[in-house]
């Protein structure tokens, strides 16, 4: 099995690249192919996560949350987080996952990114994290 190559190493293949499909085909492997709930579903399973308790934990309308769960809804960036936070992911799986929905990652330079990052490294819920965005001044997530 073809191990996926890291971000600076594709950007450095693609830059020198003179055949855009050589690059494509070479780097099939690493490309994301696929959709945020096939992501959600594989992450619930790597964790050991029941949907339902990431639903309520996530705050958000459990029609709506479940609608996203099966892929029949695209969140925008705060509800995706809701979601994440609910389903208790590490740092790293939130940052991915919102990457390869085309979401920028956490940026702990940003202050709102910053308090959302400080959540998910001390395991805080959603409540507790809304209180400290509310606490800062910032719109809470949900």
């Amino acid at each position: 099995i073809e191990m996926q190559k890291d971000t600076s190493e594709m950007l450095s293949e693609l830059k020198a690249c003179s055949d855009f499909r050589n690059f494509l085909s070479s780097n099939e492997e690493s490309i994301i192919t696929t959709e945020l709930h096939e992501n959600l579903e594989r992450l619930l399973k790597k964790y050991n996560i029941k949907k339902s308790e990431a639903v309520k934990a996530s705050e958000l309308n459990e029609i709506y949350a479940y609608q996203i769960f099966a892929g029949s809804r695209r969140p925008d960036r705060t509800k995706l987080l809701c979601i994440v936070i609910g389903m208790g992911l590490p740092l790293e799986e939130v940052n991915g996952l919102l990457k390869s929905s085309g979401y920028a990652p956490l940026y702990v330079k940003n202050p709102f990114d910053c308090i959302v990052a400080f959540g998910i490294f001390k395991k805080y819920d959603l409540i507790k994290i809304n209180g400290m965005l509310y606490d800062y001044g910032f719109d809470t997530l949900g």
